[in-house]
């Protein structure tokens, strides 16, 4: 497999993970404490950590990359291992 064909892969699947984890480890301004804004919705998250987020979902993308390319180079899982109808 071409190195940038393992970018690629790693692109889709750090967006992917980027998105599925952003509700996880945000506190409503009511969980934290602090008093909301005037007109803020009550699931507006407090304070959003974004080098966190992206740091968390990049580590979680390398190792499902990591997982996906070693699947490729050993075939543990094939097309015919999916094929459920045959």
């Amino acid at each position: 497999m071409k190195w940038t064909s393992v970018l690629a892969i790693y692109f889709l699947i750090f967006c992917l993970t980027a998105f599925i984890t952003l509700p996880f480890g945000v506190k409503t301004a009511e969980e934290a404490g602090a008093e909301r804004v005037a007109g803020q919705a009550d699931s507006a998250p407090h304070r959003f950590d974004l080098p966190g987020h992206l740091i968390r979902a990049g580590v979680i993308a390398a190792l499902m990359t990591a997982l996906f390319v070693a699947n490729y180079q050993f075939g543990w899982i094939t097309v015919d291992d999916l094929d459920f109808y045959n």
